[in-house]
């Protein structure tokens, strides 16, 4: 069975964030996610969830500076201790917010560090971030963005987020697979998804071109969802899109899995 949960981050912009937990359950989500909940207290998003029924399903690592640029820190060799103390923050949300999967973002590749520089520190944070966790019931994830939408991001194939997740050899680690992202990265999804379901852990999914709601360009959702529900994935699909009009008025396509 299909689970889609609402990424708040993109969904419900209609509204302010803290209102958006009311808008997505009244639409009929039961899981959400975003990017992050650090401009809010844990508390504060608790009592939204639990209001609303609804279960924090992901959120990401702290990533650097955002508005500045930045789009994560894991693989850098000189922000090993920003990356760790964000680890520390993370899971003191999650334990409050019963959230049981955290998202890597690994920034964007730099001329003054080398890949397998990059690579390797990126590993070692993977690492750190999983025996942080032990004992607990969060997965860490990293995700592979496109480098159309975020020039230069380091991790973008998915072949390279399943080596980093090998290398990291822990059973609390695997792949965030973003539909969207991989399509204009390698297309060929369902073969991808096939070959690497051993490693997934966690589904976006966003149509392309436009990062809008399923049915607005070339993913024939309608086969992909039903074929992922075949092989066995039980989790959430995060619905990390941008609404090409209002929110609600898009939502026609999720009506048989809400």
């Amino acid at each position: 069975m299909t689970n889609l949960a609402a990424n708040l981050s993109m969904m419900f912009n209609e509204v302010d964030f803290l209102d958006r937990f009311e808008a997505a359950a009244k639409a009929g989500f039961k899981g959400v996610e975003y990017l992050f909940p650090y401009d809010y207290s844990a508390e504060q998003i608790k009592d939204k969830l639990d209001k609303y029924n609804l279960t924090q399903v992901l959120f990401d690592f702290p990533a650097g500076d955002w508005d500045a640029g930045d789009r994560g820190c894991a693989s850098f060799p000189d922000r090993v201790g920003e990356f760790q103390d964000g680890v520390g923050k993370a899971i003191e949300y999650a334990k409050v917010l019963e959230c049981g999967l955290l998202t890597v973002l690994a920034g964007k590749a730099t001329s003054n560090v080398s890949a397998i520089t990059m690579h390797n520190t990126l590993v070692d944070n993977m690492k750190f971030a999983s025996e942080a966790v032990a004992g607990s019931d969060i997965t860490v994830l990293l995700e592979a963005i496109n480098t159309i939408d975020i020039p230069g991001y380091s991790v973008f194939r998915t072949n390279q987020s399943r080596a980093v997740v090998e290398e990291t050899g822990a059973d609390n680690v695997k792949v965030q697979y973003d539909i969207y992202h991989m399509q204009i990265m390698e297309g060929d999804v369902t073969r991808t998804i096939d070959n690497n379901m051993d490693v997934i852990g966690h589904f976006q999914l966003a149509d392309n071109p436009g990062r809008h709601e399923p049915g607005s360009g070339e993913i024939n959702y309608d086969f992909l969802l039903p074929h992922i529900d075949s092989l066995g994935y039980e989790g959430w699909i995060g619905c990390e899109y941008a609404p090409a009009g209002d929110t609600v008025s898009g939502l026609l396509w999720a009506a048989k899995y809400l």
